[in-house]
């Protein structure tokens, strides 16, 4: 089953505004919401490696 471009591109766009969010949370040290954050991080992340996306240019936080 093909991957709809549309849903690549509105993962890759949750993926850049949970990276965000994490960053705001670890500054903050608001440790129960970057764990949160942080396993939807990876969900999107292993859908986007599903879906092929080269994820090294996006992928700041690296976890």
């Amino acid at each position: 089953m093909p991957i709809s471009l549309e849903i690549v591109e509105r993962s890759i766009n949750d993926f850049s505004r949970v990276q965000r969010r994490m960053l705001i949370a670890k500054k903050e040290n608001a440790t129960e919401m970057y764990a949160d954050l942080k396993d939807e991080y990876r969900m999107l992340k292993a859908l986007l490696n599903v879906a092929g996306v080269n994820l090294t240019e996006i992928d700041y936080i690296k976890e």
